[in-house]
């Protein structure tokens, strides 16, 4: 029988555990704060807390050519694409992914997730947050009320922030949006307000040189002329409240100081202290060096790291996975890249120690369609798709659910994106009864969805 919870008690970011936060009392973890909860635990020892890399492949990859083939399927369900074995007996995926083929001893595929919503950006905002768009089969939703629940990033910011020594959630290197810099709802913290919203970097970390801008002082400032604009934006503090008590900046202008200043963060994003060998493992794209530093940040202490893709040069489709022409040929063009950064990152984190504690996510939006079109394309499926989860726990050379003969719809083991969600936050230790509060303070809870046990270890 499959166990709900891992061997390890969960833990949140300063090492606590759910169990021993329930022992303070009928005051709760919320009315006790985080110092009483640390004395509750005395002299235990501390354990390693678990993080999550989120890869966000934007387009949504085919699940007939990655994750979900039909190779007895009709010609026109099937495509011209062939399939490849596994490290798993009995598996096979798609041709393209040779790197990934090894390491299926690591993966767990779940072949029945479902939106049923073929829209880009609400189907993502359902995906990213959990909760369906209202209304769905909306394209080029604007982010905002009543579609405002919170990300994952800001859910982890909430609960995980204390104790972490950069932003406990972290998207990089650019924002999930449509063609024309559209961007997807359901990207930041929502209702929690900005203070929570994931730490976004616009990024190219692919650069010969690569600086975070937020992270480099300009040239022309000298440290005392930056020290004056901090006690600048102090007094102004100060004065918005009328000029009592010393305040603290606004959130995100207090966290950019932080940022600026760390040297956990500069040691973070040091992207040279890893040598050319290990740069080129990842491949030098823009999403190759991006999962690098994703493992980089992850290493420095933060929970949640979200990926996205970012669009390939001199491929179809403008680059990215919403393969509606030359499907076949978009697979061999980006499959490459994404085949080496992904297994370059379970291979690193594995033999760093870190794969056991660190989830690894491949997800999108949606699927596509079961049927080539006349453009030689797969248009956007939300009734059934795959995500492959790795590391934290998760039980590798698996498969959960399954799809009927022609990747059309779920056959077993529908999971939901609120599932999913569960399941991420059963990983890093957010129980199942935690509470957020919307606008109007009604206490809301977190996830409604179930972890999918059949995978957890």
């Amino acid at each position: 029988m499959f166990s709900l919870l891992s061997s390890a008690p969960a833990r949140l970011c300063d090492g606590v555990t759910r169990r021993e936060a329930l022992t303070v009392g009928a005051l709760g973890a919320a009315a006790l704060g985080l110092p009483d909860l640390l004395r509750v635990r005395a002299a235990a020892p501390p354990k390693k807390p678990r993080a999550c890399i989120i890869l966000f492949l934007l387009g949504a990859p085919p699940q007939q050519e990655t994750w979900d083939p039909k190779p007895d399927s009709p010609a026109e369900v099937r495509g011209d694409l062939g399939v490849i074995r596994t490290a798993t007996p009995g598996l096979v995926i798609g041709e393209t992914m040779t790197r990934t083929s090894r390491h299926t001893d690591k993966i767990a595929v779940l072949r029945a997730v479902a939106t049923n919503d073929n829209a880009h950006s609400a189907s993502g905002y359902y995906m990213t947050t959990g909760r369906p768009h209202a209304p769905m089969q909306v394209e080029n939703a604007k982010p905002g009320a009543p579609n405002d629940w919170p990300s994952v990033g800001g859910v982890v910011r909430k609960f995980l922030q204390p104790g972490c020594p950069l932003p406990a959630a972290v998207t990089l290197p650019e924002q999930s949006a449509n063609d024309g810099g559209l961007t997807w709802p359901g990207q930041d913290a929502g209702f929690l307000g900005r203070a929570a919203d994931p730490w976004f970097i616009n990024c190219e970390p692919e650069s010969e040189r690569f600086e975070v801008p937020t992270l480099t002082l300009p040239g022309d400032m000298p440290p005392a002329r930056f020290d004056g604009r901090k006690g600048l934006l102090e007094a102004l503090a100060r004065a918005h409240l009328g000029g009592g008590a010393p305040a603290e900046p606004d959130a995100h202008v207090r966290r950019a100081f932080e940022m600026i200043t760390s040297p956990v963060a500069r040691r973070a994003f040091d992207l040279g202290a890893e040598g050319v060998k290990a740069r080129d493992r990842y491949g030098r794209t823009r999403f190759g060096q991006s999962c690098l530093l994703a493992r980089r940040l992850v290493e420095a202490g933060v929970p949640l790291v979200r990926v996205n893709w970012t669009r390939l040069p001199n491929c179809p489709n403008n680059g990215h996975w919403d393969t509606h022409t030359q499907n076949s040929l978009a697979m061999k063009k980006m499959m490459p890249a994404l085949d080496a950064a992904y297994t370059a990152l379970l291979e690193d984190l594995s033999d760093r120690g870190m794969l056991d504690d660190t989830l690894v996510v491949w997800m999108a939006e949606f699927g596509r369609t079961p049927k080539i079109n006349g453009a030689g394309g797969r248009d956007h499926w939300g009734p059934v798709f795959s995500v492959a989860l790795a590391g934290g726990g998760v039980q590798g050379g698996a498969v959960y659910g399954a799809s009927d003969k022609l990747a059309a719809y779920p056959k077993d083991g529908r999971v939901t994106p609120q599932d999913l969600h569960a399941t991420i936050y059963h990983v890093l230790g957010i129980p199942a009864d935690a509470e957020i509060y919307d606008t109007v303070g009604r206490p809301l809870a977190v996830y409604r969805g179930e972890p999918v046990k059949a995978v957890l270890g």
